[in-house]
């Protein structure tokens, strides 16, 4: 029997088959674009996942189609789509990394409040959430508002596509602010803040449980699925109290397993459920990888990833990177922050230029770790995922800058395998999220170096200090 992975990323969808034995015996993927309508906006066409998901599938399901037995999907987070009363789309989803809802954010925050937010859903307003996006389509889009019928993420609508089931699950769903997170289920004070009939909303399910039947494929059942950050949970092990993962993708996250429900203080994390049915803790950042990417090929015009910092000394040199190229989310919450690199100098040299992006981000993940920690939360290991992961040197970073151990994976491809372990898990081929531990195989260790530590700690001290000297110039 085999298990279809699938992860509904940004930039395209990726998928993977997996054998019984947790083995990847097949990858498949297909892109598609994004679409920037106005500076700062960021949309997509949701038939466009649905196109890419029937040719994956068909890649990946080729010659053993009827062994096929489950299929789970792991998908962008908080992105808005929107169907009338023919289950058509009404108008492009609005993506987690959209920019646009500043002004409903504030609304929610300052006049709802932070502490009626946070209880009602356990969260604060940040603008990549739903519900500011929902009230911006309802306040500048009145039109499209009157049609709405059904409101889900971009992973339940490619799976309501796939089965014809309207459903979703705990994990993503927290990232709406329009669910009770700490009871799981939708929160009636929420949905009348937001104008939003529950009609309009999903059934709500664990991410391991079987939904329906997929169209596609004659024997596969298809599981809830889990936000991209839960799934690559899944994928790397991260199901157990404590439990660390940093995920280098196109955002970047750190993300924190807990057996209880685990609000955070300071308002600077996400308090979601997660995927094993349990709860975490999680810091997200909007450009991680995305940020090495558009500077190296962007501006730089190479893909030469390994050349680009081949001759730099880790913790030296004056150059700082903030990788605030979306605005930027935990801990700031800020859609206006703005990226920049500070100390150059005539003699800066352009390897010096490139490390400093990896330093970066690296520095803005810390960010993240800073609030777990100042939350009560020890974090001495963490398992890492994503693109940038491919990268040592950066893994190298950030056991340093984060002074952790850095432990990387034999299966890099977290969403997509943790996808295959929740088709796993519904399908009955494992109990549950436990022994799913054990396809989390380690590959490499990297462990913080004193000296290095210390002079990351000395930068770090320098970095923290730009945001807020910037803030309300750039």
């Amino acid at each position: 029997m085999y298990y279809i992975g699938l992860d509904l990323g940004t930039s395209g969808l990726k998928g993977l088959l997996v054998s019984e034995k947790g083995e990847i015996v097949r990858e498949g993927s297909a892109g598609y674009p994004v679409c920037y309508p106005k500076s700062g906006w960021s949309e997509q066409n949701p038939e466009d996942w649905y196109t890419a998901a029937k040719k994956v599938l068909k890649e990946l399901s080729a010659g053993v189609e009827e062994e096929v037995v489950g299929v789970s999907i792991g998908g962008q987070m908080h992105g808005l789509v929107l169907l009338d009363e023919n289950d058509a789309v009404i108008r492009p989803a609005i993506l987690w990394n959209d920019g646009r809802c500043e002004e409903q954010t504030q609304y929610l925050n300052g006049v709802v409040g932070k502490e009626t937010l946070n209880k009602y859903t356990a969260n604060v307003a940040f603008a990549g959430f739903t519900a500011p996006k929902i009230l911006w389509v309802k306040e500048k889009e009145p039109q499209n508002f009157s049609k709405i019928k059904k409101l889900m993420l971009p992973k339940d609508y490619l799976a309501y596509r796939l089965t014809g089931v309207y459903s979703t699950d705990y994990s993503d769903a927290s990232g709406m602010l329009l669910l009770d997170v700490k009871n799981k289920r939708w929160s009636k004070e929420m949905l009348e803040l937001c104008s939003v009939k529950e009609e309009w909303l999903p059934k709500l399910y664990e991410s391991y449980e079987v939904t329906g039947k997929v169209n596609l494929l004659p024997n596969a059942y298809m599981t809830a699925g889990a936000g991209d950050n839960a799934a690559a949970a899944m994928g790397t092990g991260t199901v157990e109290e404590g439990d660390c993962n940093l995920s280098l993708g196109t955002s970047g996250t750190v993300f924190i397993a807990g057996n209880s429900f685990m609000p955070s203080k300071a308002n600077a994390l996400h308090s979601f459920a997660h995927a094993t049915g349990k709860w975490h803790l999680m810091g997200c950042i909007l450009s991680a990888a995305s940020a090495n990417k558009w500077w190296l090929e962007e501006i730089l015009k190479t893909t030469d990833y390994d050349g680009a910092t081949k001759n730099v000394t880790l913790g030296e040199g004056g150059v700082y990177f903030l990788p605030y190229l979306m605005g930027e989310r935990s801990p700031h919450n800020d859609v206006t922050a703005r990226g920049a690199f500070l100390g150059l100098c005539a003699n800066t040299t352009r390897e010096e230029m490139c490390l400093s992006v990896l330093e970066g981000v690296s520095f803005a993940l810390r960010d993240c770790v800073e609030c777990a920690r100042e939350e009560g939360l020890q974090i001495t290991r963490a398992t890492v995922c994503g693109g940038g992961a491919k990268s040592k040197l950066w893994r190298r970073i950030l056991a340093n800058v984060l002074n952790v151990e850095i432990v990387s994976l034999e299966t890099e491809q977290g969403p997509s395998y943790g996808a295959a372990i929740l088709a796993m898990i519904g399908t009955g081929r494992l109990k549950d999220a436990s022994e799913a531990k054990a396809f989390a195989r380690e590959k490499e260790r990297i462990s913080p170096e004193p000296d290095l530590v210390q002079k990351y700690q000395k930068k770090y001290d320098t970095y923290r200090k730009f945001y807020p000297a910037l803030k309300g110039i750039l």
